[in-house]
This record gives C-alpha cells, structure tokens and sequence, in this order.
C-alpha cells in the first residue's frame, strides 16, 4: 500500500491507506482534501480536485472499506455497505470506480456521518 491517511467526516475518524497506483498517488499529492460529505446508501463520497481515468484496479463491485475514485463524478467515494444500485448484500457503485485504497478498522461507522456534512482527508500524523 502506499500512503497512511485519515478520513474525518463529522464526529467520526477512521485511518486508512491508499495505494501505490497512479491513482492513489494523485490523491496523496491533492492531500489535504476537504468536501462536503454526500451520501448514497452506506457510501460517502465528494468531489476532489483529482482527474484520472479508469485505472486497472477498475471494478463494478467493491468491498466493505474499500476506498474508490469514481472519473465520473471526480470524486472519492468511501464504501461501507450496500448501496441503492447494490443487489442483494453487494456494494455496487454507480458506475465502476478504481479502487483507490482501504480503510483500516471498523468500516461501518458510515452511519454516524450526515449528508451534508464536513468531511477531509489528510495524511496520518498531520
């Protein structure tokens, strides 16, 4: 994996990791990254200032935690369950997404975070 961050939207902070890929470098080098947490089922996301395409990691079904950038919109999305797109127990995003890094612990704290919301990510230790 590649950097260490941490991802606080509202009351709730989880640490996470991006990966050593085009992608996730891109992200590292746009750090700190502050939004407006919207929210899509058990899925945050909001626009960065990152434009990348599709990389290999490209996938139209995500795990819980799994951390994605989605070209379409130009934004991270941050998976935590089941989505309005989902079938049955799936996290499907909209559309594919490159998955862009994990989080690391509890990946269900997505409840406690309100649409509308502050959110930012920054690297671990700042």
């Amino acid at each position: 994996m590649g950097a260490s961050i941490r991802i606080t939207a509202g009351a709730v902070n989880v640490e996470g990791e991006l990966a050593d890929s085009p992608t996730g470098r891109a992200i590292e080098a746009a750090l700190p990254i502050r939004g407006e947490a919207r929210t899509w089922g058990d899925e945050i996301y909001f626009p960065i200032p990152v434009d990348r395409d599709l990389d290999e990691t490209a996938a139209e079904v995500v795990e819980p935690g799994d951390l994605g950038y989605w070209p379409t919109g130009k934004a991270f999305r941050i998976f935590f369950g089941p989505t309005p797109a989902s079938r049955g127990d799936e996290i499907r995003p909209a559309s594919a997404v490159s998955v862009v890094g994990r989080v690391l612990g509890d990946a269900r704290v997505r409840k406690a975070v309100e649409d509308g919301g502050p959110v930012k990510i920054e690297r671990a230790g700042e």
